[in-house]
């Protein structure tokens, strides 16, 4: 099959890709490459005009003449890249706002792919309307959306969310609906809100390439090393204040026995590079199930902090523990550090879980025959 992958988002497509490509299909991936995460595409999409004085720039012809001239740049290298983007059989988009542009532009490129491959699908992953709406329910214990109702973001800070609530993203969601073959979920937190929808297709795990990630044998000992990486932006949305504050205690009760590393914002490949040698890795709090940094660090063989609670073991039928459940409770935090801290064997015998639960749930090859097969489907 010839397939494009339209978007990235924390290298699911990328991984997806090398998955497709091992079974024999031809696969190339369009895209931006994820902002500041840089993964490689085959063919680059951007907006431009999104940094420095060019953004500024941007910004200033935005005020005086109401013209986005980020909006045009893509549309001009869409028209270019047209014949490039057309006669696959399978063509699915990321997210339904997979460029980061404007939903009028979002929907003429989704409009074109459909028209001219054979195949559209899409993916939940990410936020988008559906998943956002269902954020503000009280169908699960909390949501992304928990932080924004407790007050610790405003309105500017979680607009990237609330965006899709607006009634030109609510308007590309029914659009997009109307156009795609069917709409697949990458992990419990996008089911939920699809689960009884006609066009649903199911929940696929995120492919994981092991064979690129291999585990890590290090000394379960002391010190022991945790890992808290911080993206700004998703600060309070990922519950990364809540992993600070049990930081903090845990740093003053037990200093001499930790050893804990801190960092904001790094590229992938950086980033990978420097929670290499933690034994526990702290990913997010408002999750029920696990996200891309959360799965390549299981795969490694750390213990992750993350969604892992019992809609999780319930999908899964785990009678062992893969992941440690991150709740939104600075003291449950701790609690389960302290335990972790106090038996480096309970450590060592979760590493093993979590990499044996990544082989058989989310190994890249057996996530693209899952793909392939719903694919052939619809």
């Amino acid at each position: 099959m010839r397939i494009l992958l339209v978007g990235e988002y924390s290298r699911l497509h990328n991984s997806l890709k090398e998955g497709l490509t091992a079974l024999g299909h031809e696969v190339t991936l369009v895209g931006s490459g994820d902002g500041f995460k840089k993964f490689p595409v085959d063919i680059t999409l951007e907006r431009g005009y999104t940094s420095g004085w060019k953004k500024k720039l941007k910004l200033s012809i935005l005020k005086l003449a109401g013209i986005d001239i980020s909006e045009k740049s893509l549309h001009n290298h869409f028209t270019k890249l047209k014949p490039q983007l057309s006669g696959y059989d399978v063509v699915q988009l990321i997210n339904e706002s997979s460029f980061n542009t404007t939903p009028s532009l979002e929907l003429e490129i989704a409009k074109y792919l459909k028209a001219h491959n054979k195949k559209l699908f899409l993916l939940s992953c990410g936020t988008d309307h559906i998943s956002v709406t269902h954020a503000f329910t009280d169908e699960l214990p909390y949501t992304i959306a928990t932080p924004y109702m407790e007050g610790k973001l405003t309105k500017t800070s979680f607009a990237p969310a609330l965006k899709y609530l607006a009634p030109a993203y609510k308007k590309l969601h029914t659009a997009l609906y109307k156009l795609v073959d069917g709409v697949i979920a990458t992990d419990l937190d996008y089911h939920f809100p699809l689960k009884i929808h006609r066009l649903y297709k199911g929940l696929i795990p995120n492919p994981i390439n092991i064979d690129k990630i291999p585990k890590q044998e290090i000394a379960f000992t002391y010190p022991i090393t945790i890992f808290h990486g911080i993206n700004r932006n998703n600060y309070y949305k990922k519950g990364n204040d809540l992993f600070e504050q049990a930081l903090a205690i845990i740093n003053k009760k037990y200093n001499e026995k930790v050893n804990i590393i801190t960092t904001e914002n790094l590229p992938y490949d950086e980033y990978i590079t420097a929670y290499n040698k933690a034994h526990i890795v702290l990913d997010q709090v408002y999750a029920h199930d696990q996200g891309y940094n959360a799965l390549e660090s299981m795969a490694k063989g750390k213990v992750v902090f993350t969604g892992a609670g019992p809609h999780f073991k319930a999908q899964y039928q785990l009678d062992k523990t893969v992941a440690i459940d991150a709740t939104p409770d600075v003291n449950e935090i701790v609690a389960n550090l302290e335990k972790l801290i106090a038996s480096p064997a309970l450590l060592e015998e979760i590493s093993e879980n979590a990499h044996h639960f990544i082989k058989t749930h989310h190994h890249y090859t057996k996530v693209a025959q899952q793909y392939l097969k719903t694919w052939q489907a619809t």
